[in-house]
């Protein structure tokens, strides 16, 4: 409850001067129709409902997981092993660049911001693709092969705790690749195209743009 009550503090505390709140969030924000909800997701949900009982106006943005993961999370073996490691079998993401969604809450905080208010946009590519897919377009754009290693859930545990993760962020990234692996993470919208009339940045062009940050 930490989090929620740090949120709430330090929206009381300049609640008369903001005018505009946009919250990054997540596409497994919990949804209440379907009763489908992830520890992340719901986590996220509750900072959205801080946010909305606030009287803030407000735009939640809900993407997929980035593309920039890919540096973040999987650069360092990338660049010494020519490999990153998940356990997330053949399961397909709806992967976003992070500038499409900065893009976007640009434009909800400069223009027009009041058409967004209240608006919870979900934030996808054009395509879910998997992760031998991505492998094979890093391997063309950085110009050497790079493998996808589909690890066992127990190798990925053991893995995380190792470099120091807490036992509950363990627990709720692999409740997320469970739930990828059955397909919760493939969905796609327009919701990008319409807002910014321009197409998301592929996961080609992402390659392309960010080569030296795995060499």
């Amino acid at each position: 409850m930490t989090v929620y009550s740090n949120l709430v503090k330090e929206i009381s505390k300049y609640d008369d001067s903001i005018n505009h709140i946009v919250k990054l969030s997540s596409m497994a924000a919990y949804d209440e129709e379907t009763g489908f909800a992830t520890t992340i997701g719901s986590i996220h949900r509750e900072e959205e409902k801080i946010v909305e009982e606030s009287g803030i106006p407000f735009t939640f943005l809900r993407p997929p997981a980035f593309m920039q993961n890919f540096i973040t999370q999987f650069g360092y073996t990338i660049r010494t092993q020519d490999a990153f490691y998940v356990p997330g079998g053949d399961a397909k993401l709806s992967f976003i660049d992070a500038r499409d969604v900065a893009a976007v809450a640009v434009k909800a905080l400069t223009v027009d911001s009041q058409q967004h208010t209240g608006k919870a946009y979900t934030i996808t590519s054009q395509e879910a693709i998997c992760y031998r897919q991505t492998a094979e377009i890093l391997s063309k754009e950085v110009g050497r092969r790079i493998s996808y290693i589909d690890i066992p859930e127990e190798d990925a545990r053991k893995g995380m705790k190792d470099s120091g993760m807490d036992n509950w962020l363990v627990d709720a990234i692999m409740e997320f690749y469970s739930i990828i692996k059955v397909g919760h993470a493939s969905k796609t919208t327009n919701v990008f195209e319409e807002l910014m009339r321009r197409k998301p940045i592929t996961f080609s062009q992402f390659a392309r743009d960010y080569a030296g940050a795995f060499k």
